[in-house]
């Protein structure tokens, strides 16, 4: 099948990690991907890579709580792969702080990324879907953290609870004009996000060596072991295939086993 009959797919934080796994499996099977990230080196350059191996791919600098930046996007996809199939919004970020010391400001700004940012997306995709009269699929990347509490990160938690919610009222919301939307829960996965909350959980003393954190989160994961973006990229290809059509307002947890349902 060609990219033109299977429409494009719009996907936040696609520059690197998950979001780009995501990205280059999608584009493998012939979708046209939207690589829409605010970091725009490391994007333009994940895109050409996707290119490079026989894929469709086009990067667009979107800061995911700017409505007009991920409406342009939309559009930019729509003019490139003759339709929006699917938005998976990805992009988010993490910036621990110890419960007590929680401010306000680390609240703001992660919620505006990983809670505003995903409303923003499902909203101006399922604008275009509704124009363009497809049925396509908005999925968005919670966490085990929207599953269950973490005292050094609680923000980042109620942003992944958030994007849960928002996955349930979206598709009540949206089951009339046939859009699926869903969610899934990465553990822990072996990422820059990680890394870098690896280095914070340092600096605040949490742990006192490199990797003594995922180490610790890693103990708990019945499989045994952490996973990497590669173990989630079958779960976004089914949420974004057919045989998802009757499944929504769903979140499928692909953390190993970590929390259970």
């Amino acid at each position: 099948m060609s990219s033109e009959s299977l429409g494009g797919v719009v996907i936040t934080g696609a520059a690197q990690g998950i979001g780009l796994a995501v990205a280059q499996n999608l584009a493998k099977i012939g979708y046209g991907v939207i690589i829409a990230d605010i970091n725009e080196k490391v994007g333009k350059e994940s895109a050409k890579q996707i290119v490079a191996a026989g894929g469709q791919a086009l990067f667009c600098n979107v800061d995911v709580s700017n409505r007009a930046s991920v409406a342009e996007a939309i559009q930019n996809c729509e003019q490139a792969f003759e339709f929006l199939h699917a938005i998976v919004n990805n992009a988010g970020f993490n910036r621990p702080q110890l419960f007590l010391e929680t401010t306000e400001d680390n609240w703001n700004q992660i919620m505006k990324v990983n809670g505003l940012g995903v409303l923003i997306g499902i909203q101006e995709a399922a604008k275009s879907m509704i124009a363009s009269g497809h049925k396509g699929k908005i999925i968005s990347t919670a966490s085990m953290a929207g599953r269950t509490g973490f005292g050094d990160f609680a923000p980042y938690c109620a942003s992944k609870a958030a994007v849960i919610s928002l996955t349930q009222a979206a598709a009540r919301a949206l089951a009339e004009h046939g859009i699926n939307v869903n969610a899934f829960g990465p553990g822990v996965v072996e990422t820059d996000l990680w890394t870098q909350l690896d280095e914070d959980l340092m600096e605040m003393g949490v742990s006192s060596k490199p990797g003594e954190a995922m180490e610790n989160f890693s103990a708990g994961i019945p499989m045994g072991h952490i996973s990497v973006p590669q173990d989630i990229v079958g779960t976004v290809q089914f949420l974004i295939s057919p045989e998802s059509d009757y499944m929504t307002g769903q979140c499928l947890m692909i953390d190993g086993g970590m929390t259970m349902q």
